[in-house]
């Protein structure tokens, strides 16, 4: 089983630092990891570090920055990516270029985000100021524009490798994999999974999608998993949510 974070267990918040997790949701991760023999690993754009923070006390199988980073085992070690020179600069640079405006430029080590949420009408130009950052860093990076906001990363950052990664190991080795998410930069995993024969689902998809399923929002996730892997005392009615 693998999930995505923000828009998939969590509602979206114009700032990254503006959600918070329920004793509720620990406790059905809890619950999921061990009816699955832990196999289970969140796989999102945010930093291991901060997701710890978020989920704390809780600790799972992990990869964060779209891969860049891993835990492979919840008590493991975290390995992980170096940041390019250029990075911070390059993220000064448009945070200056957007000042005053309702924008929050994230900076995630070797990825730099922007965030739009808060302001919607800014996504082309700051889709644009960070394609043009993106022609000073050497090759090998590239953009990634999401339902609000965009991006810039390394090639080898890609959901999609990261779950191929859990998949040769234990406990996810000859499992049927699953997966969760709800954005551009999830349909990488959805292609991979699909591959693999397993279960792809995305989140209230707003276009063309690989998942094979969708669910209308993150109540329904939340609900599709406590339904199915979560305590089995829970309201079975709940699988229709799947479409």
């Amino acid at each position: 089983m693998f999930l995505d974070i923000d828009g998939t267990l969590l509602e979206h918040a114009a700032h990254p630092d503006a959600v918070s997790v329920s004793e509720e949701l620990r406790l059905l991760l809890q619950t999921i990891e061990r009816r699955l023999d832990g196999a289970l690993a969140f796989i999102t754009g945010r930093s291991v570090s901060a997701v710890d923070g978020l989920f704390d006390p809780l600790k799972l199988r992990i990869a964060g920055l779209y891969g860049l980073e891993h835990r492979l085992d919840p008590d493991g070690p975290v390995e992980a990516a170096d940041e390019p020179a250029d990075m911070a600069a390059l993220a000064d640079e448009i945070e200056l270029e957007l000042a005053s405006q309702a924008v929050y430029v994230e900076r995630k080590g070797p990825v730099l985000a922007v965030h739009t949420r808060a302001a919607p009408h800014l996504l082309a130009r700051a889709t644009k100021l960070v394609e043009a950052a993106l022609a000073r860093l050497p090759k090998g990076y590239r953009v990634i524009a999401g339902n609000a906001g965009v991006e810039l990363m390394p090639l080898e950052a890609a959901k999609g490798a990261a779950i191929r990664r859990f998949m040769r190991l234990d406990p996810f080795t000859g499992r049927r994999p699953v997966f969760l998410g709800d954005d551009t930069s999830d349909e990488n995993g959805f292609e991979t999974v699909n591959a693999e024969g397993g279960i792809s689902i995305r989140i209230k998809p707003r276009g063309p999608t690989a998942a094979r399923h969708v669910i209308a929002d993150v109540a329904g996730a939340i609900g599709w998993l406590q339904a199915n892997f979560g305590d089995p005392a829970s309201d079975a009615g709940r699988r229709d949510a799947l479409a």
